[in-house]
């Protein structure tokens, strides 16, 4: 009989870019067998699972994003007993394993799409995928006018067998990713037994990337804007992303992870990565049959300013939790430039408040009713990398417009764990190795065995508010008031008793609760809350909240 907790509500997952995460071989890549042996550092910090980036074979033009064998291990990260000997040790652990899967696109060398390139025009291969002629004399032209998200058109032209150029294909981000056409039951088929298997190996769930695009526009018309996707690197283009017939899909999705949470009792969850222009439209994808949550990135993307932050969280509070679920908060991701950097833009370099306002979020989104993802790296108080030579850099958005904006290599660049120089300990045993991506020498100010001796470091920052989040009473299940507080300053009550107050100013403000915080996230003398800082009180004065019963 299942508990009426669900662990997901208020799960906190840890997102492992597995390449960048630790190197087990001395190849300077990240694997599985650096993922298992990380675990207890995890798990010290008190994470309740684990989102492992993809690691399918791959020819690792989007570094996995581009799928070639949706049921294997790429020899880069490891193989099939690796994998499963990291799901048993998590499991003897307590943390959940989640697996990343792309079910809008896959690899160009993926065996379906070599067939369909090989099948010829109005093939049953080629419908698995969007195929059509082109425009203009002898088809030249692309058949609409899209643009992928990465740049560029979004469709490729192929050469036929007898060597004639002929058909194009549709591509939303590279030409090495070819889209799926998801109106062909045989693609919706074959990741059933994608799910399955991994499912049957003992995963926890699934974070589903471009979770609100698979399906296209059935006409494939010109767009009104064609370069939107491209300009704000967003799901953008209401003919590609967002049709109503993806919720078909995550309803068959939910009804598979149903059958095994009811066949052993464990709770089976999907989170998509879900972009589109409102909570309203967000909340579509969580409803109670659908999704079990869905990434909000409407906190990431917010600037630092009370206002946007109150707007951001409110919206989500009664759109998003209103359908039952709960809002599933992010800071920072693979995609994204971290908070350090981005919160400390424009300021001077060296100024500190970067990682004051990226401390003061974190603690923050820990305290928000609802589930939290934190990307590796951002419980050391990692910055963003900004000056990684060109020709290091592997994103295929600069591979594709020769520009640096938007870039995502310098959130990816490998882990520091221990010593003065790189490798940083990210590579085991092999000191001269070389990881994928440089790291700087700052590095070692970061490095995890310097944060675990710091109590002042962003890591015990986290593992403290972990520790506190674990004792709250279902934290998932909570209730937001907002409270009177000064220009500049958000502060709200739980209905568990929780006060969290973040001044987002420069100078002090009196505290909504006397007394010292449990909390905060940089001094803060009782009464006082400083500027670019949050704390916790609970509201009846008490120093500890009570321990809560684990999950299942």
């Amino acid at each position: 009989m299942l508990s009426k907790y669900h662990w997901w509500r208020d799960a906190v997952i840890y997102q492992v870019y597995v390449r960048s995460f630790l190197d087990s071989t001395g190849d300077g890549v990240g694997d599985l067998a650096g993922v298992r042996a990380g675990l207890p550092y995890l798990k010290k910090l008190g994470v309740d699972g684990i989102w492992l980036s993809p690691f399918y074979p791959s020819p690792q033009h989007d570094h996995g994003y581009d799928v070639a064998d949706y049921c294997d291990v790429d020899p880069l990260f490891g193989d099939l007993t690796e994998f499963d000997l990291l799901v048993t040790a998590a499991r003897r652990l307590g943390v959940k394993v989640l697996l990343d899967i792309v079910p809008n696109h896959c690899s160009s060398e993926h065996r379906w799409f070599q067939e369909a390139l090989s099948a010829g025009p109005g093939s049953a291969a080629r419908a698995r995928f969007h195929f059509a002629d082109g425009r203009g004399p002898d088809g030249a032209e692309p058949p609409n006018n899209w643009h992928a998200m990465f740049g560029g058109p979004a469709w490729s032209r192929v050469t036929e067998a007898d060597g004639r150029p002929g058909q194009w294909y549709l591509h939303m981000f590279t030409p090495e990713q070819p889209d799926w056409n998801w109106r062909n039951p045989e693609v919706g088929a074959e990741f059933d037994r994608v799910l399955r298997f991994w499912l049957d190996r003992g995963v926890d769930g699934f974070r589903i990337d471009v979770a609100a695009g698979l399906f296209k526009h059935p006409e494939l018309p010109d767009s009104d804007d064609p370069e939107a996707d491209a300009r704000t690197r967003d799901s953008v283009n209401p003919l590609a992303w967002n049709q109503p017939e993806v919720h078909a899909v995550w309803r068959s999705w939910r009804s598979i992870c149903e059958e095994y949470t009811e066949r052993d009792g464990r709770e089976r969850l999907l989170v998509g990565e879900v972009s589109v222009p409102t909570a309203r439209e967000h909340a579509l994808y969580v409803r109670s049959d659908e999704l079990h949550q869905a990434f909000f990135f409407d906190l990431l993307s917010a600037p630092w300013d009370a206002d946007a932050f109150r707007k951001v969280i409110s919206e989500a509070m009664q759109d998003i939790a209103g359908t039952g679920s709960t809002v599933t908060w992010v800071l920072n991701n693979h995609d994204q430039v971290r908070t350090v950097t981005r919160y400390g833009e424009p300021a001077p370099e060296g100024s500190g408040v970067g990682a004051a306002r990226a401390r003061a979020a974190a603690l923050l989104m820990l305290a928000l009713p609802g589930a939290a993802y934190i990307y590796q790296g951002e419980e050391l108080g990692l910055p963003e990398v900004v000056d990684l030579p060109d020709d290091v850099l592997t994103d295929p958005i600069f591979r594709r417009t020769g520009s640096r904006a938007r870039i995502r290599d310098g959130c990816r660049v490998p882990l520091p764990w221990s010593g003065q120089a790189s490798p940083f300990g990210f590579t085991s045993g092999v000191e001269s190795a070389k990881p994928w991506l440089p790291q700087p020498e700052y590095f070692a100010e970061y490095a995890t065995d310097r944060a675990l001796a710091d109590t002042r470091s962003f890591w015990h920052l986290y593992r403290d508010g972990l520790q506190l989040r674990s004792a709250l009473p279902q934290l998932g299940e909570g209730t937001l008031r907002w409270l009177d507080s000064p220009p500049g300053v958000l502060a709200f009550a739980r209905g568990d008793g929780l006060v969290c107050a973040v001044n987002f100013g420069t100078a002090p403000t009196s505290a909504p609760v006397s007394g010292t915080p449990l909390l905060s996230s940089g001094p803060c003398p009782a009464g006082v809350l400083p500027g670019s800082t949050a704390a916790w009180w609970m509201s009846d004065g008490t120093e500890s909240p009570a321990p809560r019963t684990p999950a299942p």
